[in-house]
């Protein structure tokens, strides 16, 4: 299959419209409120990691009992995104935008004030049902603006929000949950999500060019066995890095015995990371067909064992946490332009199962995690549960790959 199958698809959103042509008044803005949306985004999803040990503790349940709100967000994006989008399927991708932002504030709103864990569960998933939807249709609003031959830049800009949020809005919402409330942390949320929302009704482009698919196109791209192989790599791959990040407060506390002040520094160096990884790996998608999610995949690897076997020092747990974060986000663009070259008559929905493999991925590292933790190996203990999964991915993608390559692409007019 040609690498840059995703640019038919492109072509067909942007009208062939590159950046410097295109109809979009401000075209650096209407990128820019994409990327404050998802930075909104990653700052509920990844700040509800930094303060897990504190609503644990007010809600008065477990360290692997909080956790059950972290996966119930992924099977938010999992099960609620693909879903929204094959609803919203004709409905232009403006419009689904705004709707997903008051979705957003909905379901964080509600997180502020759960009075305990069970609520909480359920107000995640619903916030959760926006990330992959928004992601999805973000990247063809992306691919509008750049024009084709950019998919893999178009989605790493539209990440790169999240990506941010790992390096600022993640360790500041720690901070206001250490020192006003983890409530606190939610309600933050949703005050920068007010703004993304503004900044989406001022700039993104009025178009039919914007407009949705057919319910029946979306449909379609589901029955291919060579999507589904490819959400199960990167399902599987990428959850290192959440068995790795939902626990860097653990890490820090208990393996490395550092002050728990750390965490948000912690966590804004494994957010520098993913920006990096995010920065470069978007324009090797766009250059070749597997080293992106190869390399990204064997250097996470390798990181992990370097983790498992001598995290508990500061000093090596540090670079090992930003270039965990790196390697991972080096992967994902190349699976985003691998989906949509699947699937180019479905790029919303290649966009939400990505993210859905994500955050799938999100609850196998939490998951796998609690039960290293419970099987009281150790609180480094929950790399290797990662160091698991993220092979058996990259064993899939070596099975599959000469399949992946071979697979017939739709052709549409």
């Amino acid at each position: 299959m040609h690498r840059h199958a995703y640019e038919g698809q492109c072509a067909a959103e942007s009208s062939r419209h590159t950046v410097a042509m295109s109809p979009i008044r401000n075209p650096r803005l209407t990128l820019f409120a994409l990327a404050l949306g998802t930075f909104a985004i990653g700052t509920g999803e990844f700040g509800s990691n930094g303060i897990i040990q504190l609503f644990s503790a007010d809600l008065d349940v477990s360290i692997p009992v909080a956790t059950h709100a972290v996966t119930a967000y992924a099977f938010g994006v999992v099960i609620g995104s693909p879903a929204i989008t094959l609803l919203a399927a004709r409905v232009n991708r403006r419009a689904l935008l705004l709707g997903l932002v008051v979705l957003f504030l909905v379901g964080n709103g509600l997180s502020a004030v759960a009075p305990n864990i069970t609520l909480l569960v359920v107000f995640r998933f619903i916030a959760g049902s926006v990330q992959g939807a928004f992601f999805g249709a973000g990247a063809v609003v992306a691919a509008y603006v750049y024009g084709p031959g950019r998919g893999g830049k178009a989605f790493a800009t539209v990440m790169g929000g999240l990506t941010v949020a790992t390096i600022f809005g993640s360790p500041l919402g720690t901070f206001i949950g250490q020192n006003a409330g983890w409530r606190a942390m939610y309600w933050a949320v949703v005050v920068v999500g007010l703004l993304a929302g503004a900044a989406l009704v001022a700039w993104l482009p009025r178009t039919d060019d914007l407009r949705g698919t057919s319910i029946a196109s979306e449909l379609g791209a589901l029955q291919r066995l060579n999507v589904w192989l490819m959400v199960t790599v990167a399902a599987l791959g990428i959850s290192s890095i959440f068995a790795v990040y939902t626990f860097i407060g653990p890490f820090v506390t208990d393996a490395a015995r550092r002050d728990a002040a750390l965490i948000p520094i912690a966590l804004a160096v494994f957010g520098l990371g993913m920006a990096a990884g995010n920065y470069v790996g978007g324009r090797v998608a766009d250059r070749y067909e597997h080293r992106g999610l190869i390399w990204g995949y064997g250097g996470v690897l390798a990181l992990l064992v370097l983790i498992g076997v001598a995290g508990g020092n500061l000093a090596i747990l540090l670079p090992c946490l930003f270039g965990v974060g790196a390697t991972m986000m080096f992967a994902i663009p190349t699976i985003q332009v691998r989906l949509t070259g699947l699937a180019p008559d479905a790029p919303t929905l290649m966009g939400a199962l990505n993210l859905a493999a994500l955050n799938l991925a999100n609850s196998l590292g939490a998951i796998g995690g609690a039960i290293t933790l419970d099987a009281g190996w150790g609180t480094l203990s929950t790399v290797w549960a990662g160091f698991v999964l993220t092979t058996a991915g990259l064993l899939l993608y070596a099975a599959t790959v000469a399949r992946l390559r071979t697979a017939p692409v739709p052709v549409h007019a």
